[in-house]
């Protein structure tokens, strides 16, 4: 009898089911069915161990079980199932029945079934719409022929009702993670941005450049390269063109490149093969999957290595990736958005980044203009951020003093918007009076000539100021050093030789 045969049940049977399928049916919550599934079962049938077993990516793992004999150590005798039993009843699709597993071949010789010495099993495959999800499984260790066939009759039944619920509490389950996922996106941004670039907040000439430029492009599907300085909002870009595109109701993924070695750049972007190293104890979805059907954000790609480079090249140009580990392609339906602080064109030139890679990420460039440049939109960003934080920390202010906007409009903000509301977040906290003065910017460098004959010159200091400050601070260590300043480890090494500073100016 397969799992899709009918079955016989004594009337006595078909009542236990019908109460059966009325508790099962209301029990929400995933693992709690899990566990009433499996006592009912071992209830029913007098047995005294059990395990259900589901399909977990391509495998077939333990998610439940039980043993109820006295003083038994469920823990570890539980794992001394028959798990040749299940993996035949997984590859048969059919029940299995034995009323002497100690004595009956085919399974009488297995390791399992010898040290643990199994009298009765009966295990059932469940089927949900016509697919296998998994097995349930039950066995004696004290009794010869436990089961009858009635009992696998209504396991079987049993099996169908559990499979239903099973994948029912599953889909509730992911509709829920889902749905949490979800809110927390949207609720990063303001309702009205989900039709707009509003969150995006600029009047320059630049920036309304930029707002129809964004426009054009968020209809289309092809890939965008992001250049812009270190805070100047290349995550917020990326994320308001996905919001506008036809892939707006799946996943957005961002990955910061920098922060990662190869090895486990590879893995994160590809996903793995359970088995192919080290550690690699189930397959695992890597983030190139993880946003089919919607959008990859690859931050600080030029810090991905020119071996990484060549895969994410295959990947663009083939739709497809392969796992760490295995052979077969997958096809999966992605949007790249890479971002850079630097100027990916002078990282080709120098043979810091694939040629080939660089036209297949950069089909439509967007270069964000430096704080430096919006004069007005740090004035109107500032106010912004006000807003935000006074509410934030309960604070009463009214706005900054005529020196403080003078401030804001001239400073050359090397760190950008990011470092402009660390630096309105700061004065909101400290300030005592209804207004944010100057000095509670607390703003480095402010005493310097900042005419514009000057400005580069500026910038470079204030970079140097704060990278030499951020070394002594973490005691040399750069990768914490790195940390603090906001970038990769390997641009901090790129700033250094820009700015002229020894590897021990601490």
């Amino acid at each position: 009898m397969n799992g899709e045969e009918k079955v016989s049940l004594t009337p006595e049977r078909l009542k236990i089911l019908h109460q059966i399928s009325v508790v099962i049916n209301s029990i929400l919550n995933y693992k709690e069915l899990l566990e009433k599934i499996m006592d009912i079962g071992l209830e029913t049938l007098k047995a005294e161990r059990g395990v259900i077993v589901l399909k977990e990516r391509e495998d077939f793992i333990p998610v439940t079980e039980r043993d109820l004999r006295p003083r038994a150590d469920s823990q570890e005798e539980v794992k001394r199932i028959s798990r040749s039993v299940i993996e035949e009843v997984i590859r048969t699709k059919k029940p299995i029945l034995l009323h002497s597993a100690i004595d009956q071949s085919p399974f009488s010789a297995q390791e399992s079934i010898i040290i643990s010495q199994i009298k009765s099993v009966l295990a059932c495959p469940l089927f949900s719409r016509g697919n296998l999800i998994g097995a349930i499984y039950c066995d004696s260790l004290s009794e010869k022929g436990v089961f009858t066939e009635e009992d696998a009759n209504f396991l079987v039944a049993f099996s169908h009702l559990a499979a239903i619920a099973i994948e029912n509490a599953r889909l509730r389950e992911m509709l829920i993670d889902e749905n949490i996922y979800l809110k927390k996106v949207v609720g990063e941004i303001p309702k009205k941005d989900l039709q707009s670039f509003a969150n995006i907040i600029g009047q320059s000439e630049k920036m309304l450049e930029l707002f129809s430029l964004l426009k054009k492009v968020s209809n289309t599907d092809v890939n965008i390269l992001i250049q812009g300085e270190s805070g100047t909002g290349k995550e917020l870009i990326a994320k308001a063109i996905h919001y506008q595109s036809r892939r707006r109701e799946k996943k957005i993924v961002p990955i910061y490149c920098g922060s990662l070695p190869e090895t486990l750049l590879e893995s994160e972007l590809f996903g793995y093969k359970k088995g192919s190293f080290t550690g690699a104890l189930y397959d695992k979805k890597g983030l190139i999957e993880e946003a089919d059907g919607g959008t990859l954000f690859l931050d600080e790609v030029v810090d991905i290595s020119l071996a990484i480079q060549a895969k994410l090249l295959r990947f663009l140009q083939e739709g497809e990736i392969r796992r760490v580990g295995e052979t077969e392609p997958r096809k999966v339906d992605v949007r790249v958005i890479a971002a850079t602080n630097r100027n990916l064109k002078d990282e080709v030139k120098k043979g810091n980044f694939r040629e080939d890679l660089y036209y297949r990420l950069n089909v439509l460039e967007i270069n964000l203009p430096p704080l430096r440049e919006r004069e007005d939109d740090a004035v109107l960003l500032a106010k912004y951020f006000l807003d935000k934080f006074s509410q934030k920390y309960n604070k009463e202010i009214k706005g900054f003093t005529p020196a403080a906007v003078r401030l804001i409009r001239t400073y050359p903000w090397p760190g950008n918007v990011r470092e402009l509301e660390n630096s309105v977040a700061r004065a909101v906290s400290l300030a005592e009076g209804k207004f944010i003065t100057p000095e509670d910017l607390g703003l480095v460098g402010v005493g310097l000539e900042l005419s514009p004959q000057s400005l580069k010159k500026s910038v470079k200091k204030l970079e140097r100021d704060k990278i030499i400050s951020a070394l002594k601070h973490c005691g040399g260590n750069k990768t914490e050093a790195a940390k603090l300043l906001g970038i990769s480890r390997r641009s901090l090494y790129y700033k250094m030789k820009e700015l002229g500073i020894e590897s021990d100016a601490t």
